[in-house]
């Protein structure tokens, strides 16, 4: 790995240097939100399961305010509009028909869930995108520098010309290598984002027929 950074110009090795960092970073940020994904999946599980095996609303409610999970965080906005909207004169915010003022809450609830979830995707996609030219830039800067040198030796021949330049080489392959992981994990989490979002505006749509069910309620 040392010998990466052995090449003669100091701007190719820090380039190199650049790129090992954002690779650093974007494993970092692929194996924390594929940890917080499994443990989001489990919590929403456990909590998908007590809600619905539930026989009155109220004790659905009582579930939803002792688990965590973003379907539970789902659950609780939507019993604490509820609360609200009972009450004998409710403020502005909340004026206005019932299922259209639980839908706004509910809506609202699952934006803020997914600007969560959002974070680190903008990395990854900046890495996955930024990295290979920056691996050119390297590589350009290294073939200049190499033929400064060559000139300088007012040699040509293969064997003086293929070291340097292989060098320089070596800073787009690192870019590359970097972007393709930044990539395919951007995409894996984005898709997962969308299924997860999915099963939110589901759950949020069952959320209100049982509310109007119960004419609103808690």
């Amino acid at each position: 790995m040392s010998s990466l950074f052995s090449v003669n110009s100091p701007i190719v090795s820090a380039t190199l240097l650049l790129l090992a960092l954002l690779s650093v970073v974007t494993w970092s940020i692929a194996f924390f939100k594929l940890w917080k994904h499994w443990q989001m999946k489990k919590l929403d599980r456990a909590f998908n399961d007590s809600f619905w095996s539930m026989h009155e609303w109220s004790k659905a409610a009582e579930a939803a305010e002792q688990s965590d999970g973003d379907m539970a965080r789902m659950a609780q906005a939507g019993f604490a509009e509820l609360r609200t909207l009972s009450e004998t004169q409710p403020d502005l915010k909340h004026s206005g028909a019932p299922h259209d003022v639980l839908e706004r809450m509910l809506r609202q609830q699952l934006q803020n869930i997914l600007r969560y979830h959002e974070r680190g995707l903008a990395e990854l996609a900046t890495i996955g995108s930024t990295s290979p030219f920056i691996g050119l830039f390297g590589t350009v800067w290294g073939i200049m520098h190499a033929l400064q040198d060559i000139g300088k030796s007012g040699s040509a021949s293969l064997d003086v010309v293929a070291g340097p330049i292989g060098e320089a080489l070596i800073a787009t392959a690192i870019g590359i290598a970097t972007a393709l992981p930044a990539v395919l994990a951007y995409n894996f989490f984005l898709r997962r984002m969308k299924l997860h979002i999915t099963d939110l505006e589901n759950f949020a749509h069952d959320f209100l027929r049982l509310a109007q069910k119960r004419d609103y309620k808690p």
